[in-house]
């Protein structure tokens, strides 16, 4: 009876460890984050019509606020550096109003931070601006409450479409 068992026991140890986790996407500490990831892109691709893979996103905390900044990443692509300005526009005008429906939209969800950042709409600027590759809103208070808003909002964003930005 111990030799099936011993057998069973050594084909499952001499499969490549390869296979083995190609086959183990659930056990993957990431996966969530990657699917979640996937899933950011792709919305966001339809939401703004912008290539995931050729925009590079940034997300950064400041002392009075914090800024979204978007870069195509082939500085060639002018046509493309063009659409993400005017998206920003948008974002920068939508936020302003006090829609933040796009980012709901992207995400799936309500970001943590909008609901904040919308009952201290009075006390926030919301300010586009170009740099060579693309472009930056840039989020500016002295409000504390909005500032917490604004980066719960600006972290949230950081984790979901891992950008690696710092979070403090």
């Amino acid at each position: 009876m111990r030799v099936p068992v011993v057998c069973a026991l050594i084909g499952v140890l001499t499969v490549p460890a390869s296979l083995v986790f190609a086959q183990d996407h659930e056990g993957c500490p990431m996966h969530k984050a990657h699917m979640a990831s996937a899933g950011v892109d792709q919305r966001h691709q339809e939401t703004t019509g912008l290539p995931s893979d050729g925009i590079e996103h940034h997300f950064l905390l400041s002392t009075d606020g914090g800024a979204i900044r978007l870069e195509v990443k082939d500085a060639t692509q002018t046509a493309a550096r063009d659409r993400v300005r005017a998206h920003l526009r948008e974002i920068a005008r939508s936020f302003s109003a006090g829609d933040f429906s796009m980012p709901a939209h992207i995400h799936d969800q309500v970001p943590p931070g909008v609901e904040g950042m919308k009952a201290r709409q009075d006390a926030i600027r919301y300010t586009f601006s170009e740099i060579p590759c693309g472009g930056t809103v840039t989020i500016a208070t002295a409000d504390a409450a909005a500032i917490a808003a604004v980066h719960e909002f600006l972290r949230f964003q950081i984790t979901d479409h891992g950008t690696g930005d710092p979070v403090q």
